[in-house]
């Protein structure tokens, strides 16, 4: 798959990095998914991006604080930053960064959802979105909140999502956005076990054809096992740490 023609309102279109470790992240992450880095554009504070077999698929920047861990972000697609901002505002958010044009390649800000998670947003100008749905990009993007019925309902409101229920039970509570080329983001109800001082969040899958493989290939690299492989209805599923300590996820479809 290549990079979308026409991202649909409210559904994921960029993930970037935040890195504490610029040199590190590009090594680890071209290892582990054959990523190459554009060279850093200076007008823009040095911010990059990784490319998959010459598409771009991701974003890389320096994080703002020394010593802190590397962390993925998620950007939904608007066809109007400023409103969709001043719509979240109305609806329980709290702007992080203000809307703000990125030359002609878009615009883009960052909210903090009801229930405390940080999401960004794109207005897609020259620059599109990123590859997806294919090895060594994203493949599914998902929200562990503690605040499940008033997140699900902010993220209706303010970005035109029409989510599927996956499933209403104590046990598990997922609302499912598709899309129509077949991935999408999902809302899990994480109040049962998200432990404590950990924020609600955003995570990010990366498509792999064989999970243990993969993991074994993230600890040569040096990041680590968080969750091994585990099978489930939407696939093999795994939790890794990459080498400045960076979480994301791996999915590979079931054997």
């Amino acid at each position: 798959m290549t990079i979308r023609d026409h991202v649909p309102t409210g559904a994921p279109c960029w993930v970037d990095l935040m890195s504490s470790d610029l040199e590190k992240s590009k090594a680890f992450y071209g290892e582990l998914f054959g990523w190459t880095a554009d060279e850093p554009n200076p007008d823009f504070g040095g911010y990059t991006s990784f490319r998959k077999d010459g598409d771009q698929v991701a974003g890389l920047m320096t994080a703002q604080e020394a010593g802190m861990p590397g962390v993925w972000s998620v950007y939904l697609a608007t066809p109007d930053a400023e409103k969709t901002v001043e719509v979240a505002k109305a609806n329980g958010a709290r702007v992080l960064v203000e809307a703000m044009a990125i030359d002609t390649l878009g615009t883009m800000a960052v909210l903090a959802d009801p229930g405390g998670a940080a999401i960004g947003m794109w207005q897609p100008g020259e620059h599109r979105g990123g590859l997806v749905g294919t090895g060594g990009a994203p493949c599914h993007f998902e929200l562990h909140t503690r605040d499940y019925d008033k997140t699900v309902a902010f993220y209706k409101d303010v970005f035109g999502w029409d989510p599927e229920t996956a499933s209403d039970t104590p046990e598990f509570r997922y609302a499912r956005l598709p899309v129509a080329d077949g991935e999408g983001a999902g809302i899990m109800d994480a109040a049962g076990f998200l432990p404590e001082g950990v924020p609600a969040h955003w995570s990010v899958y990366f498509a792999v054809d064989d999970v243990d493989q993969a993991l074994a290939k993230v600890g040569e690299l040096g990041g680590s096992t968080i969750m091994a492989g585990e099978s489930t209805p939407y696939g093999v599923l795994a939790t890794a740490g990459d080498s400045t300590g960076a979480i994301f996820k791996l999915r590979a479809d079931n054997s």
